[in-house]
């Protein structure tokens, strides 16, 4: 997982400041003087946040023509399921092509389908579409347990708070987000592994077993959190997408 994940535990929801706060124009006041081909994902996509936060970080995008050259003054709409809100939900492109939001999700537990659009001169729309994921409080426990316990080995990248094991690991860990791999194992395979270790399944040795370590909740949250986090997602009787 990226370093966005190591800040949305800052509870810090925006929603209580938003009576104060200016208010962004709406688009219909504003008037595009650029007109692009093409919209992209500058970044802010595939975050991690609790329900009913502010992601970490900014969504951007950018509009660019036909020969791939920023356009500034493009006119970019957000759009989202119920309950998710973006701050501004409209703007105009800066002198790089982009334009960034703030995104709030909603307080249903899943991944949210982001849109974001613009228009180009013969007014054709153009979508864009963005994925960021939701945590309930199973989850969310889930993410706590596999930051201490698990991230070291799992996650490549090192942070400044944690430097990753995993190049120096002879058999490479499975980062929780490689759906291709840990959706065809179930609920009762990984709660195997995560309990007795790699050797319970004919995995590798590496893994060491935290049965005496979690408890059968604990383990629990953390099958949740692998599940919620998978890419391609995991797909079983009762999982929940927040769609539009």
């Amino acid at each position: 997982m990226s370093r966005p994940l190591l800040a949305f535990f800052a509870f810090s929801v925006v929603l209580a400041s938003a009576g104060c706060a200016r208010k962004p124009a709406p688009a219909a006041a504003l008037k595009a003087t650029g007109f692009g081909s093409a919209l992209v994902e500058s970044s802010g996509g595939k975050q991690i946040g609790a329900t009913g936060t502010v992601l970490s970080q900014p969504l951007v995008v950018q509009v660019n023509d036909d020969q791939g050259n920023a356009v500034t003054g493009a006119l970019v709409e957000f759009s989202g399921p119920a309950g998710v809100s973006f701050d501004p939900p409209a703007g105009l492109t800066d002198s790089s092509g982009q334009l960034s939001t703030n995104v709030t999700l909603g307080s249903m537990a899943g991944r949210y389908r982001l849109t974001a659009s613009t228009i180009t001169k013969a007014q054709k729309k153009i979508d864009l579409k963005i994925e960021e994921i939701a945590l309930g409080y199973q989850p969310q426990v889930g993410y706590q347990l596999g930051e201490k316990y698990c991230a070291r080995c799992h996650n490549p990248e090192s942070t400044p708070e944690r430097v990753s094991n995993f190049d120096n690991l002879e058999v490479k860990p499975h980062a929780f987000t490689e759906g291709d791999t840990l959706n065809k194992m179930s609920d009762a395979d990984l709660t195997a592994i995560i309990s007795h270790g790699g050797p319970a399944l004919n995995k590798s040795a590496l893994m060491p077993p935290y049965g005496y370590t979690l408890s059968k909740t604990e383990i629990q949250a953390l099958v949740s959190y692998i599940r919620l986090v998978s890419d391609p997602p995991y797909q079983a009787s009762g999982t929940v997408n927040a769609q539009k």
